[in-house]
């Protein structure tokens, strides 16, 4: 009996302890599941979404760049870009040797990028379209694509400093895009992504063009202008191997700026490293001696302050003046010169002494009433001021008086000549017409006067006198455009040396800037010519240039001619004194011919 009992109980002993395993064991899993629901439903919920979801920011769309007439020149283009899932790449050799491939990558530098933990790594931006169907193609595990915006310049180097460019996240890195980032900046939005059971990712939703996109900025630029004077500089500065040289093109009676030119110009698509000397836009960020061009400030101040009319003579002292330790010389010998032909012939000698009939601080007034010393206010970065010194000693207000020792910017210059051609008012310069907002809003900008510097009067005086620089007996009869008065003055500066302390005595920079049609001036039109090799001085140089711009502005614009236009001159012999022509251009004013008497150099005619 007990030998037959004795298999039945072990039978029981061993259900009975199977039962408790059993029973212990699903009450572990009943105890684990309790605290993974109730303890850590956040926490697997969490890693839950990691496996299936992901986000990518998707940067916003910049707001449009556009001209005068609505043409683009600065826009946004929706194009791919790839990202990967390091954590969800199945085959990592696989991937980089597929990817390096297809969008040009070293492949060293892909594995690194790849390896990481992180559950997203660019793997490059902003791809062709021909790159983006190549990794679509192989089918990858863990990569993926988004769309972004990506920066478009259809215009090439057009006005490529004026715009500027942006970086490869659209951030502005110069010109009116770095100025204006935060307007033309969208919005940037966090983009759902799901991946598939191949681990790829796919985006949930899309962005609206509400949801991305940034003002516009409508210049005042005319896209025609701006091409018309970006050929005209660019072409003279190859031709005269120069170092740079800038155009600029401004609306007297506005301050809008209607073009702006710098050569060597540069690609905004495809910044290279070779192009960082020519990214910087050189009409606000260059300041330079300018030369000759102050003659025409200096004349405004001695009319305005009635220290001298036009007619009032001065000796030239023969081309040679000596003030102190130093010797002032002319380009050519002078003797008896009036006012208005120191502005002709471009006397520094003659400047220098009228210069100091006026005397340093009302020079040093006029030249900070013109707006020298200070930032025009232009929305451009990097603006400089430029510097007007104190001008302690005679020689600093000698000097100045013809544009030495002091420096400007070429916007500082073509600004101040606004001012003269609109009747002694400076004007604010300006590039932006307005701002409008994707919703149609907008904010526009009013021309803003600064102050009034000269009468009107004094303002017409001076105009005269710089309509004969362009005529026979000037420095720029190459200025001249046939139907139109044409006032303007020429510089040629001498650049300082750094090396020696002094100026160098083969580097210039040759300038000329004008308005145009004289009587009602629609544009001020400036060229500067960086260190020249040739022919250095602004009416060789620049004057040409100026001649191109303005012609093809006024057909541009439809300026009628407001003066009869010569007929082409028959071929004729050789004229001799008794037969030459008495109709041909004469000098504005009929000079003393009195060099070599030996006459005080400051007449008493003009009144310190």
């Amino acid at each position: 009996m007990v030998g037959t009992e004795s298999p039945v109980r072990r039978i029981r002993i061993r259900i009975f302890v199977l039962g408790l395993l059993l029973f212990g064991s699903l009450g572990g899993l009943l105890a684990r599941a309790v605290r993974l629901q109730l303890g850590e439903e956040k926490k697997l919920g969490r890693v839950a979404r990691e496996q299936y979801q992901a986000t990518v920011s998707l940067p916003g769309r910049r707001g449009d760049i556009r001209d005068r007439n609505g043409v683009a020149l600065a826009s946004s283009v929706q194009v791919d870009s790839i990202f990967a899932d390091p954590r969800a790449i199945l085959d990592l050799d696989e991937a980089v040797e597929g990817l390096a491939g297809a969008l040009h990558l070293p492949a060293r530098a892909l594995r690194r990028r790849l390896a990481e933990k992180g559950r997203f790594v660019w793997v490059k931006r902003q791809v062709t379209a021909a790159e983006a169907r190549a990794v679509e193609g192989l089918g990858l595990s863990g990569i993926g694509a988004v769309k972004e915006s990506r920066r478009f310049y259809p215009e090439r180097e057009l006005a490529a400093q004026l715009l500027g460019f942006t970086g490869v996240d659209g951030e502005g890195l110069e010109g009116l895009e770095r100025f204006y980032d935060q307007v033309l900046a969208g919005r940037s939005v966090l983009l759902p992504c799901v991946r598939d059971a191949r681990g790829r990712l796919i985006a949930e939703e899309t962005a609206t063009a509400d949801d991305l996109e940034g003002a516009a900025l409508d210049l005042t630029i005319d896209r025609a202008l701006e091409y018309l004077a970006q050929q005209a500089i660019d072409r003279q500065v190859a031709e005269s191997h120069a170092a740079s040289g800038i155009a600029i093109v401004l609306e007297p009676a506005t301050g809008a700026l209607l073009a702006l030119a710098v050569a060597p110009p540069f690609n905004p698509n495809s910044v290279r490293p070779s192009d960082r000397d020519a990214l910087r836009d050189r009409a606000v960020t260059d300041a330079f001696e300018p030369g000759s061009t102050f003659k025409s400030f200096l004349a405004a101040a001695l009319l305005q302050e009635k220290v001298a009319t036009p007619a009032t003579p001065l000796f030239a002292e023969n081309g040679a003046w000596r003030i102190g330790r130093r010797t002032l010389h002319d380009h050519e010998p002078f003797g008896w010169l009036t006012l208005a032909r120191v502005l002709q012939v471009s006397s520094n000698i003659g400047a220098a002494k009228f210069g100091l009939a006026l005397g340093r601080i009302r020079l040093h007034d006029y030249l900070q009433a013109f707006g020298f010393g200070a930032r025009t206010g232009i929305a451009l970065p990097g603006e400089v001021r430029g510097t007007v010194a104190s001008l302690r000693s005679d020689i600093s207000v000698a000097t100045a008086s013809f544009g030495q020792g002091v420096t400007a910017t070429p916007l500082q210059i073509v600004t101040a000549f606004g001012a003269l051609a609109n009747g002694g008012t400076l004007m604010r310069p300006y590039v932006v017409e307005r701002i409008v907002e994707p919703d149609g809003r907008s904010v526009t900008t009013e021309p803003r006067p600064i102050r009034s510097v000269v009468s009107r009067a004094v303002a017409r005086t001076v105009t005269k006198m710089l309509e004969a620089v362009v005529e026979k007996g000037g420095t720029a009869p190459a200025a001249a455009v046939p139907g139109y008065l044409v006032a303007g003055k020429t510089g040629t500066a001498q650049k300082a040396d750094p090396l020696t302390g002094g100026y160098s005595a083969d580097k210039r920079f040759a300038s000329f800037v004008g308005y145009l049609p004289a009587q009602a001036p629609r544009f001020v039109i400036g060229v500067f010519v960086d260190e020249p090799k040739g022919k250095i001085y602004g009416g060789e140089v620049a004057a040409p240039v100026f001649r191109e711009i303005a012609e093809g502005a006024l057909r541009q614009m439809g300026v009628p001619p407001t003066e009869p236009i010569p007929a082409p001159a028959a071929p004729v012999a050789a004229a001799t004194p008794a037969t030459a022509r008495p109709g041909g251009p004469r000098p504005a004013l009929k000079l003393a011919q009195a060099a070599t008497r030996p006459l005080p150099p400051t007449p008493p005619e003009v009144r310190p």
